[in-house]
């Protein structure tokens, strides 16, 4: 099942809004083929893992399944994994995680079951649940998983108001944003960071096949009309409904799918986030750089517990979550 779980990382930033998924399959207590969810539209773990077997020439009659969710006994982008699974002869499976997806739920045990194949589940659950919160989290909720990134200097400073400021995190530090945003169905900021810094918010310093949706509140219509995010290639959507209908935006985003949301604003878009109760996750980068011109912030984190302390290049990472 680790190995199941180390696999699914393969589709990282490739397949929301379906979650990671990897499996392997045994034979006489060696893995004899492995399988992942690759991309959006592609095979699904249990297929790919049959079907490296079937190039490997390896009968999968009597074989066991290792596979870090339950399979699928729908039809979506592909056929259900459980008729996979029964055509290849499989005698049991080995389930990490049960699928709370309501057009799963318990379906694709029971229909294994039924046709007398063994089932066993909750081996490495919490591992393969880490690796699928974003997608558990919307099961539930149907709502994102919202994420605050937030670099600060020395003594709490978000940004610098001299004119030669530049970027104070490393290069390192950098890479790790860019893998979070990678991470990330959408990104949130407020109209005063377009003003401010007219940034792209697409992911640059990692691979990635599809970009985030980028998400702008922006309710008196002040965004410059020659800002990056309106006039490159990728999707940006313009909210005028202000910081009010917080919880009305992210009923909207989890019935577009969006997952995980990702939010880079700058003080007054974060501290609605907190007041309104909105955040799962807190990321403090702090940096060992001392602005000249600080804007010092204190952001109110009560409704938030510490967690892990991270640390990406030569900044640490405080990192927050919800109660």
């Amino acid at each position: 099942m680790q190995r199941a779980i180390e696999i699914a990382e393969f589709g990282r930033g490739k397949v929301s809004p379906n979650p990671l998924v990897g499996c392997v399959i045994v034979k006489d207590g060696e893995i004899v083929a492995e399988g992942w969810h690759e991309h959006l539209g592609g095979l699904h773990a249990e297929q790919m893992a049959i079907h490296d077997a079937e190039q490997k020439g390896i009968a999968t009659k009597d074989c066991i399944a290792y596979v870090t969710l339950e399979p699928c006994n729908h039809f979506g982008r592909t056929p259900p994994c459980t008729e996979s699974l029964l055509w290849a002869g499989i005698s049991k499976v080995i389930i990490a995680q049960e699928d709370p997806n309501p057009n799963v739920r318990g379906e694709g045990i029971s229909v294994l079951e039924s046709a007398n194949i063994t089932v066993e589940k909750g081996l490495l659950k919490e591992e393969a649940a880490t690796q699928m919160r974003y997608f558990l989290h919307w099961c539930e909720y149907r709502r994102p998983f919202v994420t605050i990134k937030v670099a600060v200097d020395a003594n709490g400073s978000v940004d610098d108001l001299a004119e030669d400021s530049q970027r104070f995190t490393s290069q390192e530090c950098l890479v790790k944003v860019h893998e979070l945003r990678r991470d990330s169905d959408a990104i949130l900021v407020g109209v005063n960071t377009v003003i401010r810094d007219d940034p792209s918010l697409t992911v640059r310093h990692v691979d990635c096949e599809r970009q985030p949706l980028r998400l702008v509140i922006d309710p008196n219509s002040r965004i410059p009309e020659d800002a990056i995010l309106l006039n490159d290639s990728n999707r940006t959507m313009l909210l005028q409904s202000g910081f009010n209908g917080l919880q009305r935006l992210l009923e909207m985003l989890g019935d577009m799918e969006v997952q995980h949301l990702l939010v880079e604003g700058g003080p007054a878009t974060i501290a609605h986030f907190l007041e309104q109760d909105m955040v799962d996750e807190f990321l403090l980068i702090k940096s060992d750089v001392v602005h000249k011109e600080p804007v010092l912030v204190d952001f109110d984190l009560s409704k938030l517990t510490q967690g892990e302390n991270l640390v990406w290049g030569k900044e640490n990472v405080h990192c927050w979550k919800r109660r």
